[in-house]
């Protein structure tokens, strides 16, 4: 079990993004959570098995159809044993 905290730079609020990640992670088997933050950029806590919380972070890279992504900044964070993945605001 791992987990990554990222933060999602460039045109990542309006687009669909946060849904989109949601359902991707749901796809992938990754727990955790995404929101909104007030610097326009989109922040999440992710946790599962390695290689599915990579691809996730990989996702985050590009996004969905309408996501425009400059940048995204990762670390390592603690698990927080979220049992699913939800859009928190």
């Amino acid at each position: 079990m791992t987990a990554r905290r990222l933060v999602v730079h460039g045109l990542v609020q309006g687009v669909g993004f946060r849904v989109s990640m949601a359902a991707e992670a749901r796809r992938l088997g990754v727990a955790g959570w995404v929101r909104n933050r007030a610097d326009d950029t989109v922040e999440a806590l992710v946790e599962g098995p390695e290689d599915a919380v990579a691809a996730l972070a990989a996702w985050t890279r590009h996004g969905p159809r309408y996501a425009y992504v400059e940048r995204v900044d990762e670390r390592d964070a603690e698990p927080e044993g979220a049992t699913g993945f939800v859009i928190t605001g």
